[in-house]
Formats: structure tokens, C-alpha cells, sequence
């Protein structure tokens, strides 16, 4: 098992939101947490092609992306001014709805800012943990134990 402290849960949660993952892949080795960036054309190391079959490492894929809009819903709905709440939530209807969040974040209510970041970074950090248990990577008393602590922040 791997020790969670000594893990990148950024660079893990950044894997796992990646959708444009055609010619490349974010993989971990599974013995050190180290996270690797592999591409079709430069490998593991940016030179030198390799196949991915070739390496013992895990991929990371991306979790859906439906996952993440659930996070700009779930804001939307736990922010205390309904009128904001509203109109974030139209923000995210339709194609698109990931660049209007973050425009009418930062253009309408940049005060909220804050609070989306530390938001989705909680979940997006969360994620990764689950992630880590589901590949046994982590045990699952830890991945517990990092969730409780690690709850969503409060909003405004």
C-alpha cells in the first residue's frame, strides 16, 4: 500500500478531470505514487516511444465529466443567496456549461471565487482518495479516515 501522504492528490484529481486524453495517458506507479505522463509519441520521458503494455504502472482515467458538473450543481444549490444560486444554475444549462460557470464566477460574483475553488478542490481531492481505495493503491481505513477529514467546506 501506498502511503497517502507522500501522494499528489493534485496531480491525481487533475488525471481524473483530464478529457482530452486521446494520445496520452496520466498513469501511477503503484509501488512509489509516482505520476507519470505518458504520450503516444515521447513515452514516459518525453523521448522515447513506449507501449503502454510495456509498463507496470496503473492508468488513471477520467472520471466522467458528468461527475464534475454534478460539483457546479452542488454549489449552485448550497449557496445561500438564492438569487446567486439561481443564476448559476441557469449558467450551467446547455452546451457549454462548464466555460458559463466560470465566466459568470468570474465576471458576476467574483467573491464567490474563493469558495468554488476551495469547493471543488475538497471534492476533486475526495476523488482522488476514492480513486486510490478502488485501484488498492490505499487501504480502505485510510481513505475513510481522509474523507472525514476532508469534508465539503462550507459555503456562502
Amino acid at each position: 500500500m501506498l502511503d497517502l501522504s507522500r501522494l499528489d492528490l493534485e496531480e491525481i484529481a487533475t488525471a481524473l478531470e483530464d478529457q482530452t486524453y486521446y494520445d496520452h495517458r496520466w498513469l501511477i506507479d503503484p509501488r512509489t505514487g509516482e505520476i507519470v505522463f505518458w504520450t503516444t509519441d515521447g513515452g514516459v520521458d518525453g523521448r522515447t516511444p513506449v507501449d503502454l503494455d510495456d509498463l507496470d504502472l496503473v492508468g488513471i482515467d477520467p472520471l466522467p465529466s458528468s461527475v464534475w458538473y454534478r460539483d457546479m450543481v452542488d454549489f449552485a444549490e448550497g449557496i445561500s443567496d438564492a438569487a446567486v444560486g439561481r443564476r448559476l444554475a441557469r449558467a450551467i444549462q446547455g452546451r457549454g456549461a462548464f466555460r458559463r460557470f466560470k465566466n459568470t464566477l468570474h465576471e458576476e460574483y467574483p467573491h464567490l471565487l474563493p469558495a468554488w475553488h476551495a469547493f471543488r478542490d475538497a471534492r476533486s481531492r475526495r476523488r482522488a482518495v476514492e480513486w486510490l481505495v478502488d485501484n488498492s493503491l490505499i487501504d480502505d481505513e485510510t481513505g475513510e479516515r481522509c474523507m472525514v477529514e476532508h469534508p465539503d467546506p462550507d459555503l456562502p
